[in-house]
């Protein structure tokens, strides 16, 4: 059996970049001077909550491909994907907020980590299934 050691700490790095977001938002908050519920007034604010929201969005495809190509693939492999996905969310945050044109980077990078991801486990689901059946 394997421990997945190494997945499961990119796991929890993820979710802390998640927090770390949260409160990205918090503190713009503070700053525009917007308290929630509100979630509009202030352009800044808006991109800290578009960033947040849009890296929810795409977390439980990362997650579960990220384990998944770790069981049928390898371990090592998809650490260091998943890290490139972190590293592409990250890059993503900085370049929506500091202007919308500029998240086209981040998005490419954490896009391409995902599609690996994902695709790489579901190839080999699928080929697994062919080959060994239920």
């Amino acid at each position: 059996m394997q421990a997945h050691s190494l997945v499961a700490i990119v796991s929890l790095v993820s979710l802390l970049m998640i927090i770390w977001m949260g409160m990205r938002v918090a503190a713009a908050r503070r700053v525009s001077g917007i308290a929630a519920p509100s979630m509009t007034g202030d352009p800044v604010l808006e991109r800290h909550i578009r960033v947040q929201a849009n890296t929810l969005e795409w977390f439980p495809a990362f997650i579960v491909s990220l384990w998944l190509f770790a069981i049928y693939w390898n371990d090592l492999v998809a650490v260091v994907l998943g890290v490139v996905w972190i590293i592409g969310r990250v890059i993503y945050a900085f370049g929506y907020v500091s202007a919308p044109k500029k998240r086209f980077a981040g998005f490419m990078i954490q896009a391409v980590a995902l599609a690996v991801l994902l695709f790489g486990a579901l190839g080999r689901a699928i080929y697994v299934y062919a080959v060994v059946g239920a």
